[in-house]
C-alpha cells in the first residue's frame, strides 16, 4: 500500500511538472513554453533526445523538422536558413541565421519568393579598418542590423577579426588588421551598431584561424604571451565592450585541440575572465568530438549531423557526458532565442531602406579609401575631361571576396568605368567597348583561372576539364588573366585621353590561400607601358587598387603618378573612386596593415602555412608577438607604406601634447590639437603608440595605445583629441607568473600620424612594478617555441 501511495504523488507531481493535470474528464495542459516559463522548466521538461537535438544543428534534426543540407561541407550556408518550430510543444523554435560581414550572403530570390530581395554590398572589413573612424562603423552596423532584421533573420555570423598575420590567407577582407587594439575596437563598434537593431552578432573564428590551409585540421602552436597579446587580446577587447551574442569557434586546433573542444579556451578565459554571458557555437561541419565540444561548453554544434547526435546520445548513455552538462548549455541557446526580436513578436517587412544604406556604404568606402602616392598633386584631377581606362577590373568591380563572406544578393556593384562616367567624365568608347567584349569572352569561355589550374585546386573544387565550376561565377573575371595591350595599342589610346587610369585587382575567399598573389607580368607590363607613353606627352597616370588586403607595390610603384588603394569597397565602389579622383571627397583612409617591400621580408614568410609546408600538420608561430609594424619597426625592416600610412589632399599639424601627469597611478589623459594647415577640408587620424620599458621583458619598439579621427577640418580649423592610457595600456603579458604585468620606469607616449611619421613626443613613469591582472595560466603551447628576439 506504501509502494502504491509513493507511485501515484510522483504520477501527481510528474504531471503538476510536465503539464498534464486531468479535471474530470477535461485535461489541463500547462507544459512549459518558451518565453512563458523559466528556461530552466522548459529544459527539464524536455526528453534527452530532444536536447540533443537543439544542441547539434540547433533541431534540425528533430522530428518536427524537416531535415535539409544548408551547408555545402565548406562551412558557407547554401540556403536561407529560416527559422522553423523545433519543438512545438514548447515553442521551442530554431535561430534563423546568415553569413556575413560583406552583406547578407542569402539567395536574392529564395525557394517559394516571387520578387527578388536584395541586400547592400558593404566595404569589406579591411576597407572598413582603412577608416580608422568607430562612429563609421557603427554606422554600418545598425544599417547592416536592420537588414538582417527585416529579412527575418536572428543571429548574422560576423564579425570576423582574426588577425592579418600572413597576408596570403584568402580571408584576410574579412578581418580587419595585424593589430589588436584595432582590430577589436572596431568589432566592438560593428557589434554595437548590429545589436542596436535586436538581433545578435556573433564574433568569429576563435581562435588564431589565420590561414586557409588545412583549416580544418592544423594546430597553430602559439606561445602565452603571443596569445595574450596579440591573438586573444582583439576579441577580449570586442566581448567587454560590445557584448556579442554569439562566439563561433573556429576549425583548426590550437596548442594542441581543436578551440571548439577546449574549455581553457572557452571556460577559463571567455566566461571566467571575461565574464562572457552569451552563446557559444561551432563553425559549420567541423571536426573532433561531439561530446568534446559539449563538454568544453559548446552550446550550439553547427551546421549538425548524425554522427554526432548518436555519439552524443551513447555518451548519455554510458555516462561519459552527464545529462546536466547539456542542461546547463541549453541555457545559453534558449537566452539567444528569448532576446531574439522573433520571440519579442516583431514581425519583418521584408523591405529594408536599401537606398539609404547605399549612401552609408558609400560614405564609409570613401572614408576607407587611402592615398598611397600623390606626386606633384596629381590628385583630384583638375582640367582632365577624357579618360583612358586600361585593366578589365575598371569594368568589373571586385565589390567584395567569394565564400561565406562574400555576397551574393546586392542588385548591382558599380565598376570605375560607370562610376567615372557618373562623375562627369568621358571615358574612350573603344577602349571600354575593348575591355566589355574581354571581359564577356572570359564568361563565355568559363575557362578554370590559372591559379585553380592545378591537381589540388582542382579536386577541391570537383573541376574534371577546363570549365570553371558553376559556384566560380564572382572568381572568374577576377581570377583570369589580364588582357595585354601592345605598347601602339596603348599609343593610340594615349593620343585621344587627357589622362590614364589603370585598376588593377585581386580577390580572395575562403578555403585558399590566395590573398596575395604577386602582379603578374602582363600586369606590369601594362603599367610599364601606359606610364611610358602617357609621361612622354606629359599626362598623368593613376593606378586604382581593387584589392582585398596588402599587395606588392615595390616592383611598379614608381611608374604611376598616383596610386589609390580602394581595397573592395562594396557595391558603391565606383562611384566612390571617381568622387575621390574629381575632387568632391577628400581621400581620408589610412592601413590597417604593413606593406612589405616584398613577400620574403614578413616574419611569418618562413613558417607559413606550417609543416610540412605542402600539407601542414603544425603552423608555428615563431615570430611571437612581432606581428606587422612591431616587427618591422622593432627590427629595422623597410616597408613599402608602413602601419598607419595615407596620404590626403590637404595637410595637417599636430601641437600641443598635453598628458595630464608625469607620473602614472591609474590612468593618464593625452590630449593632442590637430589643426587642418592645407586649402581643402579634410579628416586626420591621430595614431598613439606608447615606448615602454624593455628590462625585464622584451617589448616592441612600440605599440598602438589609442587612435582618434576628427570631424571634417576646415582650412585653418583645429580639433583637440584626447586619448586615455590605463594600466593595461602598460602591461605586458608574463607567461611564467600568468599575470599582466606594467614594468616601472619611464614610457614614452608617441603621437603620429602612422607608425613611422611621429610628430610629438612626451614622457611619463610609473615609480614601481605594477601588477595589473592575474589571469588563468592555461593555453600552454604543446611544442617549445623558439620565438623571434631582438637579444
Amino acid at each position: 500500500m506504501k509502494t502504491k501511495n509513493i507511485l501515484a504523488l510522483s504520477l501527481i507531481l510528474f504531471a503538476v511538472k510536465f503539464g498534464v493535470i486531468s479535471c474530470g474528464e477535461k485535461e489541463i495542459h500547462t507544459t512549459p513554453q518558451l518565453g512563458k516559463d523559466k528556461i530552466e522548466d522548459v529544459i527539464a521538461a524536455m526528453t534527452s533526445d530532444e536536447k540533443i537535438g537543439l544542441t547539434v544543428g540547433d533541431g534540425k534534426f528533430l522530428p518536427a523538422v524537416e531535415s535539409k543540407n544548408i551547408e555545402q561541407g565548406t562551412g558557407i550556408i547554401i540556403a536561407n536558413q529560416n527559422s522553423k518550430m523545433v519543438i512545438p510543444r514548447l515553442s521551442i523554435f530554431s535561430s534563423a541565421l546568415s553569413d556575413g560581414p560583406s552583406g547578407l550572403n542569402r539567395d536574392p530570390l529564395p525557394p517559394g519568393a516571387t520578387e527578388y530581395t536584395y541586400t547592400t554590398a558593404w566595404p569589406t572589413s579591411t576597407c572598413l579598418a582603412a577608416t580608422w573612424n568607430l562612429e563609421m562603423i557603427n554606422k554600418v552596423g545598425a544599417a547592416f542590423g536592420n537588414e538582417v532584421l527585416e529579412y527575418d533573420y536572428d543571429v548574422v555570423l560576423m564579425p570576423a577579426l582574426n588577425i592579418h598575420r600572413n597576408p596570403m590567407c584568402g580571408r584576410n577582407f574579412e578581418y580587419y588588421s595585424e593589430d589588436p587594439l584595432l582590430s577589436g575596437k572596431l568589432s566592438a563598434a560593428m557589434v554595437n551598431g548590429l545589436q542596436s537593431n535586436g538581433i545578435g552578432a556573433t564574433l568569429k573564428h576563435f581562435l588564431a584561424n589565420n590561414q586557409e590551409t588545412n583549416r580544418r585540421t592544423y594546430n597553430a602552436v602559439i606561445s602565452q604571451r603571443a596569445l595574450r597579446e596579440i591573438y586573444l587580446r582583439g576579441f577580449e577587447i570586442a566581448v567587454k565592450e560590445s557584448a556579442p551574442a554569439c562566439i563561433m569557434t573556429s576549425y583548426n586546433k590550437l596548442n594542441g585541440f581543436y578551440t571548439a573542444e577546449n574549455p581553457e579556451l572557452l571556460q577559463d578565459i571567455v566566461r571566467g575572465e571575461w565574464g562572457y554571458k552569451g552563446t557559444f557555437m561551432t563553425d559549420f561541419d567541423g571536426y573532433g568530438s561531439a561530446v568534446a565540444k559539449v563538454r568544453a561548453g559548446n552550446n550550439m554544434l553547427m551546421g549538425g549531423n548524425m554522427d554526432e547526435v548518436n555519439e552524443l546520445t551513447a555518451a548519455l548513455k554510458n555516462k561519459t557526458l552527464d545529462e546536466n552538462t547539456l542542461d546547463k548549455n541549453l541555457v545559453y541557446n534558449l537566452q539567444l532565442k528569448l532576446s531574439s526580436p522573433r520571440a519579442k513578436g516583431y514581425k519583418p517587412s521584408m523591405i529594408p531602406d536599401l537606398e539609404t544604406h547605399a549612401k552609408i556604404a558609400a560614405e564609409a568606402a570613401s572614408e576607407g579609401v587611402v592615398l598611397l602616392k600623390n606626386e606633384n598633386n596629381t590628385l583630384p584631377l583638375k582640367g582632365e575631361k577624357t579618360v583612358a581606362l586600361f585593366g578589365k577590373i575598371g569594368y568589373y568591380l571586385i565589390e567584395a571576396g567569394t565564400g561565406s563572406g562574400g555576397i551574393r544578393s546586392n542588385k548591382y556593384a558599380v565598376s570605375v568605368n560607370e562610376g567615372l562616367k557618373s562623375a562627369g567624365f568621358k571615358v574612350l568608347d573603344e577602349l571600354e567597348k575593348n575591355y566589355v567584349d574581354f571581359i564577356e569572352k572570359t564568361k563565355k569561355e568559363n575557362l578554370v583561372p590559372p591559379y585553380f589550374d592545378n591537381p589540388k585546386m582542382r579536386a577541391d573544387n570537383g573541376i574534371t576539364n577546363d570549365q570553371a565550376p558553376p559556384h566560380f561565377a564572382k572568381r572568374l573575371v577576377a581570377f583570369s588573366k589580364e588582357q595585354p595591350l601592345s605598347a601602339k595599342e596603348i599609343e593610340n589610346y594615349e593620343s585621344k585621353s587627357d589622362v590614364a587610369v589603370i585598376t588593377l585587382g585581386r580577390s580572395g575567399g575562403e578555403n585558399y590561400e590566395n590573398g596575395y598573389l604577386p602582379i603578374t607580368q602582363v600586369e606590369l607590363d601594362l603599367v610599364r607601358n601606359v606610364c611610358t607613353a602617357f609621361h612622354a606627352s606629359g599626362k598623368k597616370v593613376v593606378v586604382v587598387l581593387n584589392v582585398g588586403g596588402v599587395w606588392e607595390t615595390a616592383s611598379w610603384r614608381d611608374f604611376p603618378d598616383a596610386i589609390l588603394l580602394a581595397w573592395q569597397p562594396g557595391q558603391e565602389g565606383g562611384n566612390v573612386v571617381a568622387e575621390i579622383l574629381k575632387g568632391r571627397v577628400n581621400p581620408s583612409g589610412k592601413l590597417p596593415d604593413s606593406f612589405p617591400l616584398k613577400y620574403e621580408d614578413l616574419p611569418s614568410a618562413k613558417t607559413f602555412p606550417g609543416e610540412p609546408a605542402e600539407n601542414p600538420v603544425n603552423s608555428f608561430y615563431n615570430e611571437g608577438i612581432y606581428v606587422g609594424y612591431r616587427y618591422f619597426d622593432s627590427f629595422n625592416v623597410p616597408t613599402a607604406y608602413e602601419f598607419g600610412f595615407g596620404l590626403s589632399y590637404t595637410s595637417f599639424e599636430y601641437s600641443d601634447l598635453i598628458l595630464s601627469s608625469n607620473q602614472f597611478s591609474d590612468k593618464i589623459e593625452v590630449k593632442v590639437t590637430v589643426k587642418n594647415t592645407g586649402e581643402v577640408a579634410g579628416k586626420e587620424i591621430a595614431q598613439l603608440y606608447l615606448s615602454a620599458p624593455g628590462d625585464v621583458v622584451e617589448k616592441p619598439v612600440q605599440e598602438l595605445k589609442g587612435f582618434a579621427k576628427t570631424k571634417l577640418l576646415q582650412p585653418g580649423e583645429s580639433q583637440q583629441l584626447t586619448f586615455e592610457l590605463n594600466a593595461l595600456s602598460l602591461a605586458s603579458f608574463q607567461s611564467g607568473i600568468s599575470s599582466w604585468i606594467a614594468d616601472k620606469g619611464d614610457y614614452e607616449v608617441r603621437i603620429g600620424a602612422s607608425s613611422k611619421d611621429i610628430r610629438l613626443k612626451a614622457n611619463f613613469s610609473l615609480p614601481k612594478e605594477m601588477v595589473v591582472e592575474k589571469v588563468n595560466d592555461v593555453l600552454f603551447p604543446n611544442f617549445y617555441m623558439n620565438e623571434l628576439s631582438r637579444k
